[in-house]
This record gives C-alpha cells, structure tokens and sequence, in this order.
C-alpha cells in the first residue's frame, strides 16, 4: 500500500492537471472555504442605511370608551383620533456628492417623516425626489458630507449561481449580511409588483431588508433587496430589483419625480412552439401582435396585427413579459426600434411610445398650486389636439385651482412662458419651477387669457 503522503501528492498533481485543461472562458472557482469577503464589505457596509418612517394614521374613537351619560347630556361625539404608525427598511447610498439614497417605495409609502441613519450612529432627515409604486423603487435624498456610495452596475451579466451577498436592516436589529447565490434571474409573473424582471436568490432576505443591497463577492450592487416569498419570514426564495431597471427608474426620477410611462399600444401574447408552426416560423420565442390599437404608437409606426415582435432597441424579445417591462421602462416621447417578423421576413420599424389620450392626473401631482383641478391630455378630436396643450377636465369649488380662475373646459398651453403640449412637459416644468408662482396662458372658449397663481 502506498503511502498517505504519496496518494495525496498524486491527487495534487492530477487536480492542478485538470485545472490546466478547463477553458479559460471567464470560468472562476467558488471561494475556499476558509477564504473571507469581509476585506469587500469595509468599503460596502457605510453605503447601506437604515430607514425608518413615521406616519399618523387616523381614525375615531370607539363609542364604547366613553361614558354614555356624558354622551347623553354633554353632547359627546366621536372624536378624531391620530394614531402613529412606524417602520424600519434598509437603503442604499449610490450618489455621495448628491446625497442619493436608494430604496423601496412600500418602505417609505405614506410617510410624513422618512429618517436615515449611516452606519456610523449619524441620522438624517430625508426628503423624496421621487417615486415609481409599479417598480416599487423611491429616490431620497439627504445634505450630509462624507457620505460612501454603492453606484449601481451592470446587472446583464449576472448568471445562475453566481455567489451574492444581501445587506440590510432585517426585524430592525441593525445592519446584517448574508450570502447565497443567484438562484434564478427574470422571475415575472409573481404579482409582487406592476413590472416584474426579479433576481431570485436563497441569501436570506427576512422583514426590514427591503431596499437593501444585493452586490457580488467583488463588491458591485446588481439589485436592491424587494420581496420574499412565504410573506412572514425567510425560506429561501428572495427578490431583487436589478440594477440595470433600477437605473432606467432612477434616471426619470431625479429630473422629473416620477415615471410617466407611454405605451406600445397592441394587444399581444407569447410566440408558443403551436403558434410559431402555426406562423411557419422557426423562432420559438416573441410577441405576437394580436391587436393594435387605433391611433396607438404602434399604429402610427405601421405594426400589424400578426407581426411578431423579436426585438427592441437590440434586445431580444423572447416573449410579451419582456416587451411589456422593456416598454414600462420608458418614459413617453422615447424613440424606440422595433424588430419584427412579418410574413416570414425580418423587417424594422422605429415608433415613438406614447402617452395614452386618455391619461389624466390630479393637479396636486405637479404642484400644491393646482390642487382641486384634473388635468389630460388632449382627445384626438379636440381642436386643439395638433398644437398640443393640457385640458382642464375638472375643478372643484372653492379649492385653490377653482380661487385662481381655472375651470372646466380650459386649456393650458403654456406654463411660465414655457409651451406645454402634454401632461409630460407640465410635469417637467412645474417641477423646474418649485416653490415660485405659476402663470399660465389659457385658451377659453375662442379666446385666451394669463392666470397667475402665487
């Protein structure tokens, strides 16, 4: 028998042989057992806060917790109540200069206090910049200095057993780690959120992680911590935006405060292996096109009914899930390129995504000025539709839109001298605008007039 040394020289020898012949495609071997990612999480650890908010909730106060006879002969009533309501999450920190803060929009929903504490004890009142419920992605922001930041990266090349860590603030119990691997990527369909691209993950993500991190081994954030499955507690299946649809949100957020989503405007659904022999296509992924939409982006680009859509902007499009959340990213008024299948050609169409005519919003939403009024976009038919403008489709009595001389029927078409063809541009300028007053340039009837609002 040979010796213990001998056998395990040989097996040295015949594993360094091996590793010689594996190809040199990017390949690289999971970490030791006894190697350690702490020398990563230094530089990590400051970028990932803690969020805690406050919000009173009201109410009234039971019948039952006063005194009938002081009911009876004092005129007591049900009175209002205010109830506090708190909750813990996690962000992080991808703007240091700025001061931009990264979380989940149910963390902070509601809230009238959002508070940011640094892992070095400091905390901070934080102000939102914005939000997008349907990714469930907000923008804060605080006025702090040496601050460390995680920049959001690619997120494209993660791969299915990649090695992951999750950072955050889970039951509240301060900041943790955990470590996994990617267990699946593209997870949709879930009915977590309005546009669904998840990495899945078995990196223990538990309550109050929420808007945490999920970075790689070498320290790069490729998606923020949104949703487990089970609802109560960790069993291994967790969710993470990635960061490539983060970034696409968080853009529109800092310039316009929120996601103004266009439209496609087809009905579609997955390019099945029936349907593709059905179409004599050897294709076995897209979206075909079953309805468009009159008047629709997609009408004016000159999509039809039974095109199959494979691509857009130089992605593959393998079914509808990827074109709707490809397209839900977009803001209105972005040029996109379509690739299509059409009678067993390839063709190319380029369309421009479109706000719906009929998108409406409160006058609230672009500034505490127009509150009381509902604002849209012009019909088709209206005489003013060529030119552009925003309708007034409502106001109510006595509130600050109706005080200003706004009413039914009006059309702005200019906002501080600035022309306004949508609620897209109203929304941009009056968030340019701010605090300082608004003069509006109105077209009543057949004539027009200046509204100032201060």
């Amino acid at each position: 028998m040979l010796p213990a040394k001998t056998i395990r020289s040989a097996l040295v020898a015949v594993f360094v042989s091996l590793s010689a012949m594996l190809p040199s495609s990017g390949w690289t071997a999971p970490p030791p057992p006894g190697d350690s990612i702490a020398p990563v999480l230094e530089h990590i650890l400051p970028a990932v806060v803690n969020i805690s908010t406050r919000k009173t909730v009201g109410g009234k106060q039971r019948e039952y917790l006063v005194d009938p006879y002081f009911r009876r002969f004092y005129g007591y009533r049900d009175r209002p109540v205010q109830k506090e309501s708190r909750s813990l999450g996690s962000g992080v920190i991808v703007d240091a200069g700025k001061g931009w803060i990264i979380t989940n929009h149910h963390v902070i929903d509601g809230a009238d206090e959002i508070t940011v504490t640094l892992r070095d004890q400091r905390s901070f009142t934080a102000r939102l910049l914005g939000k997008d419920p349907d990714v469930d992605i907000a923008l804060l922001q605080i006025d702090a200095k040496d601050l460390s930041s995680l920049p959001l990266t690619d997120s494209e090349n993660l791969r299915v057993g990649d090695f992951v860590v999750a950072i955050g603030n889970p039951f509240g119990l301060g900041q943790t780690v955990t470590y996994g691997i990617v267990s699946a990527l593209g997870r949709t369909g879930l009915g977590i959120e309005g546009y669904e691209d998840f990495i899945q993950t078995d990196a223990s993500i538990n309550p109050g992680n929420s808007g945490g991190a999920l970075v790689t081994t070498r320290g790069k954030l490729v998606g923020i911590n949104t949703a487990i499955m089970g609802g109560s507690g960790n069993i291994g299946i967790g969710f993470a935006i990635p960061a490539n649809m983060v970034s696409a949100i968080v853009s529109q957020l800092a310039e316009y405060g929120e996601v103004q989503r266009g439209q496609l405007g087809v009905v579609m659904q997955d390019l099945t292996p029936e349907l593709a022999s059905a179409f004599d296509l050897k294709e076995h992924g897209g979206a075909v096109v079953t309805q468009v939409l009159p008047g629709s982006a997609a009408d004016k680009a000159g999509i039809r009914s039974g095109d199959v859509i494979v691509g857009i902007d130089g992605k593959k499009v393998s079914d509808g899930g990827v074109l709707r959340n490809a397209v839900g990213l977009l803001r209105a008024g972005t040029k996109v390129s379509l690739k299509l299948i059409r009678d067993g050609r390839e063709k190319s169409i380029k369309a421009t995504i479109a706000l719906p005519r009929d998108a409406q919003a409160k006058g609230e939403k672009f500034s505490a000025r127009l509150a009381g009024a509902v604002l849209g976009n012009l019909d088709d038919k209206h005489p003013l539709a060529e030119s552009g403008g925003v309708e007034v489709l409502d106001v109510e009595r006595n509130s600050k839109a109706w005080d200003a001389g706004l009413r039914k029927g009006d059309v702005i078409v200019s906002v501080n001298r600035q022309p306004v063809a949508s609620l897209m541009e109203l929304s941009a300028i009056t968030r340019a605008v701010g605090d300082s007053g608004l003069l509006l340039n109105i077209q009543r009837g057949n004539g027009a007039l200046f509204v100032v609002i201060r």
